[in-house]
């Protein structure tokens, strides 16, 4: 369950709202394994009106520069394109807030 601020954030009409291709990703590969239920994001987010962050080259060169405070390449890719886009992540994880980008609480 989202945070009401995360909630607020995402439906303010003053807000893009994104979805990375690379939490698409990391969730499918969960959910291939038998490690994960969930529904299919994509649709999800198309229903809510996130729009879709693909990966781009630049992306991949600002994980390679980050400093290995976080092991999981996922979690690295997602702070790599929120530094690069000037993007907000919303998450849980203690270790992404060590990071020089913008975060909300999950």
């Amino acid at each position: 369950m989202l945070q009401s601020s995360v909630r607020d954030a995402i439906e303010d009409p003053g807000n893009v709202a994104f979805m990375s291709a690379v939490t698409v990703w990391e969730v499918a590969i969960k959910v291939a394994a038998g490690k994960l239920k969930a529904p299919d994001l994509l649709d999800a987010a198309r229903r809510t009106g996130l729009e879709e962050l693909v990966v781009r080259g630049v992306h991949g060169v600002r994980a390679a520069e980050l400093p290995r405070i976080h092991g999981d390449p996922f979690d690295r890719m997602l702070v790599a394109q929120a530094i690069e886009e000037g993007l907000t992540i919303v998450t849980s994880d203690h270790a992404i807030r060590r990071y020089p980008v913008a975060t909300l609480r999950a």
